[in-house]
C-alpha cells in the first residue's frame, strides 16, 4: 500500500445529523419523505457538476410541486450545505499520521461544487491530499468506475497498491473491482487499527 483514497462524507465529515435534517424539511415546508425522495432522486447530477445549486432545488420543488423564488432557493442552499459541513476532529488527526508515515493521501468524493467551494475556503486539512478528486469536477461519482479511475490516474500508481476507504460497502465493492483495496469505514480509531495491523 502506498497511498489512501478517502471518501469524504461519514469518514472525514460527519453525515447530516437529525438537527440538520430538520432545518431543510421546514425551510422546504412538506411532508419529509416526501422531501428526501425528491432530495436524493435528483442528487447525482448535482454531484457531478451537471447543475449548480438553484437548478437542483429546481428540480427538487418541481418534483415536490412547490414554488421557489430566490430567497427560498438561497436557504436551501445554505441550510443543504450547513448539513454537510461538520467534521470529524479525530479522522483529521489520522491524516496526520498517515502522511508522517509516508502515505500519499487521496480524496474522492461526491460532492456539489457549492460545497467544494466552502471546503475549500474554511478546511486548511485539504491541504493534506495531494490529489482531490471531486465529482463535481471531475463528472462522474461513485461508485461509477469512471470516478475511481480518474483517481487511479492521478495518483499515479497501480490499482493494488491504493486503499479505498469508505462508509458505504457499495463503494468499497466497486472500488475493489476495478483492483483497488478497500476498506469499510466505521471509525478513525478502528481504521488506524487496521492500518497498523497491515504494517510490515
Amino acid at each position: 500500500m502506498k497511498a489512501v483514497l478517502f471518501d469524504l462524507f461519514g469518514v472525514i465529515a460527519r453525515v447530516q445529523s437529525a438537527e440538520s435534517q430538520a432545518v431543510l424539511e421546514r425551510t422546504a415546508g412538506v411532508d419529509p419523505e416526501r422531501f428526501w425522495e425528491a432530495y436524493w432522486s435528483q442528487r447525482a447530477p448535482y454531484d457531478r457538476g451537471e447543475v449548480t445549486g438553484p437548478g437542483y432545488w429546481q428540480k427538487v420543488s418541481a418534483q415536490l410541486g412547490i414554488p421557489l423564488d430566490a430567497r427560498l432557493t438561497a436557504d436551501l442552499i445554505s441550510a443543504d450545505l450547513d448539513s454537510w459541513s461538520e467534521i470529524d476532529p479525530h479522522a483529521v488527526e489520522l491524516l496526520d499520521h498517515l502522511v508522517d508515515r509516508g502515505l500519499v493521501l487521496g480524496l474522492l468524493s461526491n460532492i456539489p461544487e457549492e460545497l467544494a467551494a466552502r471546503y475549500e475556503a474554511t478546511q486548511p486539512w485539504l491541504e493534506r491530499f495531494a490529489v482531490r478528486c471531486l465529482s463535481c469536477r471531475i463528472g462522474s461519482a461513485k461508485p461509477e468506475p469512471a470516478a475511481y479511475q480518474w483517481c487511479v490516474r492521478a495518483l499515479e500508481l497501480a490499482p493494488e497498491d491504493i486503499l479505498f476507504v469508505d462508509d458505504r460497502a457499495d463503494n468499497v465493492r466497486a472500488a475493489r473491482e476495478l483492483g483497488l483495496q478497500g476498506h469499510l469505514f466505521t471509525s478513525p480509531e478502528e481504521l488506524r487499527a487496521a492500518l497498523e495491523a497491515a504494517s510490515p
